[in-house]
């Protein structure tokens, strides 16, 4: 996976100043959380991509994450995203020049899972392969964007939920 972090001069981190508000809507969130998926993956390629992506974002950024719960009978469930996250689907063409472009806003924060990601048994074997690919030739399985909710919603607005 390969991660892109804060732009050099842009002052934060991606949407890193907003405030968790856990009492509201996740509608209302400052922040906007999604993952992209290649509509054509098998169900579990997809699903493992998603929850990659998934969790980088959730190591690099765990302020997305709200606070443990209890339930009724005292068990803890552990925090899960305030603000939530979409799981939509993209064709390849579209997941590519998704990632171009969010990629290239310092105000949001981009994890992907390159098709190398998913063939490698050794993540240095992936790394090695990651290396040895020009970036217009690799596909994308997943890529997941944080940032201002209306900067996020500009960019994936059209895509729909994965089925």
């Amino acid at each position: 996976m390969s991660v892109q972090t804060e732009t050099a001069g842009s002052g934060r981190e991606p949407g890193r100043d907003e405030g968790v508000r856990t009492d509201l809507s996740t509608r209302s969130a400052p922040v906007k959380w999604v993952v992209v998926v290649d509509e054509a993956l098998p169900a579990g390629r997809a699903v493992n991509a998603a929850v990659c992506v998934a969790a980088a974002v959730g190591k690099a950024r765990p302020e997305l994450l709200a606070g443990h719960g209890e339930d009724g009978s005292g068990n803890t469930h552990p925090g899960l995203p305030w603000a939530g996250c979409s799981i939509l689907a993209a064709d390849a063409a579209t997941l590519h020049g998704l990632r171009e472009r969010a990629a290239a806003r310092p105000d949001l924060f981009v994890v992907d899972m390159p098709g190398p990601a998913q063939t490698a048994r050794v993540y240095d074997d992936y790394l090695a392969a990651l290396a040895a690919t020009p970036h217009q030739e690799l596909t994308y399985h997943a890529v997941s964007l944080v940032g201002p909710r209306n900067r996020v919603t500009k960019l994936v607005g059209r895509l729909p939920l994965l089925a």
